[in-house]
């Protein structure tokens, strides 16, 4: 910062960073008589502000201690310095304006600052004229504030005084995303969050904002609605916490398997903390991009199928097959038929689909009836492509549980379930994403 002379100038310019205090762990107090031989030891230590006369009152614990420098800010935080300009003179002092500016190392932003300081105005003697300038940052690295006071002397000579003030803008976290593909075209998207700073912080929120295309539903929370987390999502300095969420693509998309392909935005991670006593900071992701979606030859899916069948009852469950191939299908479905002692259900099935063109579904039932108590696994089922004379076997289509004709309880609860064939069904990727200013 370059030093001015206060008397070449008819106008003072101070400048203060207007932050929180910081808490101070209090050392250890001596206290004494003032006849005491030890004396000169207290007086040394009056010096610290903290210690001296009536010490032994204060609690122990953490006092607090006001700014001793301009000090750095976190990416996302607001910016605040209180700007003052005083007349030192006898004399009026004409056509003053204040102008205060912040330069990055990319851009120069003009703050705002009340009318009254940005025209010129006549500053009486002993004078003052005073603003408190806000701005949120949204770059890393380092700031210049630039503070500008334009003047007239009594002469008539225009006369500028400029003070600087440098301070860095840090990064206060650290964000790593991984992906996971399920069945039935679900996402997880884990989000892990470490606290970079050198103090702690409370999450005090952690959203995922949806892209249109997709819904999300967070799974931080139990049942009973309280957070996974035993502490209010407080992080110490380099320590770090995961959040998980699904995500589904909406109905429309998730039929369309080319439109699908397309669009692999999910959205973005909406972030807000709270550090020294409640400085709130706020970023927001990159855009998330899902792994693309591959499925090269075909999908079947297991529709409306119930998890608890009475023996000797016909279980009837729905399927959907999906070319996903770039080539044309005709597909024969064949569930064979079991008739060996240890066989856990009968039925069979033996027929042809209709012509199937790329990104096309056909759904169909399929009808067993299961013969043993317990967990009853329905296979093999067999797709056989005519046209390219490709088959393809499915040894797990579904899990039912068999229980007895006098059960009571009736399950009503459904499920489904997804295959897909030639495709990665599970799996994930680890990045790190970039953080921005909302």
């Amino acid at each position: 910062m370059e030093m001015v002379d206060p008397d070449a100038h008819l106008v003072a310019l101070k400048v203060m960073r207007l932050m929180r205090p910081t808490l101070v762990g209090l050392g250890p107090v001596v206290t004494c008589e003032p006849t005491d031989l030890v004396q000169r030891f207290t007086n040394v230590q009056e010096s610290d502000g903290v210690t001296g006369v009536c010490a032994e009152t204060l609690a122990a614990g953490q006092v607090l201690l006001l700014p001793q420098s301009f000090g750095s800010i976190y990416l996302g935080e607001t910016f605040a310095s209180y700007i003052c300009v005083h007349n030192t003179t006898a004399n009026p002092v004409e056509c003053v304006t204040v102008k205060a500016d912040l330069q990055s190392n990319t851009t120069r932003i003009n703050l705002s600052m009340h009318e009254h300081a940005k025209s010129p105005v006549l500053l009486p003697p002993g004078g003052t004229i005073d603003d408190v300038i806000r701005y949120e940052v949204k770059e890393i690295g380092t700031h210049i504030l630039v503070c500008e006071v334009n003047y007239s002397t009594p002469a008539g000579y225009a006369q500028s005084l400029r003070k600087f003030f440098k301070f860095q803008v840090l990064k206060p976290l650290d964000v790593k995303t991984k992906f996971y593909n399920a069945e039935i075209d679900e996402i997880y998207l884990e989000a892990q969050i470490q606290n970079v700073t050198t103090s702690p912080f409370c999450l005090e929120k952690v959203e995922l904002d949806g892209s249109e295309d997709y819904s999300v539903t967070p799974l931080n929370t139990l049942p009973n609605g309280e957070s996974v987390f035993t502490v209010k999502h407080m992080l110490q300095p380099n320590n770090s916490c995961q959040f998980l969420y699904c995500i589904k693509p909406k109905g429309v998309i998730a039929k369309d398997i080319d439109t699908l392909r397309q669009f692999n935005n999910v959205g973005k991670l909406d972030i807000v903390w709270r550090s020294n006593l409640g400085e709130k900071g706020r970023l927001q992701t990159s855009q998330l991009q899902r792994l693309p979606f591959e499925c090269k030859t075909l999908r079947l899916e297991v529709l409306d199928a119930k998890n608890t069948i009475k023996i000797g009852t016909i279980f009837t469950f729905n399927c959907r097959v999906t070319n996903t191939s770039e080539q044309a299908m005709k597909l024969n479905v064949r569930l064979a038929a079991k008739f060996s002692a240890d066989s856990q259900y009968t039925g069979c099935a033996d027929f042809m689909l209709g012509l199937l063109q790329s990104g096309e579904s056909a759904e169909f039932p399929i009808s067993v009836c299961p013969s043993k108590l317990g967990l009853v696994k329905i296979s093999p089922l067999i797709l056989t492509n005519t046209l390219q004379n490709e088959q393809f076997t499915i040894e797990n289509v579904v899990d039912v549980f068999v229980v007895n004709s006098d059960y009571n309880n009736d399950n009503t609860t459904h499920q489904n379930k997804l295959i897909r064939y030639e495709s990665a069904a599970n799996c994930l990727t680890q990045k790190q994403v970039q953080l921005q200013v909302v």
